[in-house]
């Protein structure tokens, strides 16, 4: 007797529920990437190919289909190549899940998975200096309680190079405060890393603990005003305004454009341009793979070139190369 082959609707559902939840035990944000993706694909299918998601077969997501969703992202919903290309890490987790399920559909699937992901150019890291640093951790008003709390969240977002994930959600018995100041972040993919902190930040979170309405172990480090974990955007915000502020001391922040992740960006620029080892610094920021962590090696080192770009003696002009024949001026155009 042969097994029945699980239909769409079915293979999706085992997808989320068997594979993801409880085979990978993802985390809640990549659940939720992965969820948005298909509502989006589905609700592009029905007007594609005229299919309800229940009618969907598997073999309906061919390449032709899959390249349609992705140039829809980009074109009409002015999505970036790198939302655009993780979109597609997440269909092509479900196909390689779906592989295994219907072999049937094993010649569709092959084709749908050689759709490649799309090249784009990396933005240059953008990070503060020193002083524009300690400029923003100085913006809020500490006569304020929301103040009090901007500045010490600001100051251990710096500390720490902690995502805004990590921050908002720290909890008070999160952090030693004694002889040894560390922060246990719960990173991504419920990984979790111990941070050490400066006697600077340690103290201004002594200070910020006497103005917290709940200071039991499970009562969150940086509330909102109303006791409640404060938002990513409520964050971004508050940033904001402090940038504002700073603007004052340094105009030259009024034209950069400065968001909490740029402060994590700092924190590992200023620990590796401090002589920090790379693998350090990657355990630090809670990196996966030290790879990651070597993009602020590149940006360093981009800096270097530039600085020494500008030594170069100016009266020294390189010859032009002049291609020999017709064909060799074509390639030398491309």
């Amino acid at each position: 007797m042969t097994n029945m082959i699980p239909s769409f609707p079915m293979l999706l559902q085992r997808f989320f529920v068997d594979y993801l939840r409880q085979q990978r035990a993802v985390s809640p944000s990549t659940l939720a990437a992965y969820r948005d993706t298909f509502k989006l694909l589905l609700a592009f299918s029905l007007k594609a190919i005229g299919k309800a998601p229940t009618d969907l077969a598997l073999t309906d997501l061919n390449a032709t289909l899959i390249l349609s969703f992705l140039d829809h992202l980009e074109g009409e919903r002015k999505n970036s190549v790198r939302s655009r290309n993780a979109r597609l890490s997440a269909i092509r987790s479900f196909l390689k899940f779906a592989a295994h399920e219907d072999l049937t559909s094993l010649a569709v699937i092959e084709r749908s998975l050689a759709v490649p992901q799309k090249r784009h150019d990396k933005a240059v890291l953008g990070f503060l200096s020193r002083s524009e640093m300690d400029a923003i951790i100085a913006a809020p008003d500490c006569a304020t309680w929301a103040g009090r709390r901007d500045q010490a969240m600001f100051m251990l977002l710096y500390n720490t190079g902690a995502r805004v994930s990590e921050a908002i959600g720290l909890r008070v018995g999160d952090v030693v405060l004694d002889v040894s100041p560390v922060a246990h972040l719960h990173g991504k993919g419920r990984k979790r890393r111990s941070v050490p902190l400066w006697k600077a930040t340690a103290t201004t979170l002594r200070q910020w603990l006497r103005h917290l309405p709940d200071t039991g172990p499970q009562g969150y480090l940086f509330p909102s005003s109303a006791g409640k974990q404060l938002s990513r955007s409520s964050v971004t915000q508050r940033l904001a305004q402090a940038v504002a502020q700073a603007t004052s001391k340094l105009p030259a922040l009024a034209e950069r454009a400065i968001s909490p992740h740029t402060i994590r960006h700092t924190t590992a620029m200023h620990l590796l341009q401090s002589g920090v080892d790379i693998t350090v610094i990657a355990l630090w920021l809670g990196h996966e793979h030290p790879s990651t962590t070597h993009i602020y090696m590149e940006a360093d080192l981009k800096m270097n070139e530039e600085a020494l770009s500008r030594l170069q003696p100016i009266a020294a002009t390189p010859a032009r190369y002049r291609p020999p024949d017709q064909l060799m001026a074509f390639l030398q155009s491309l």
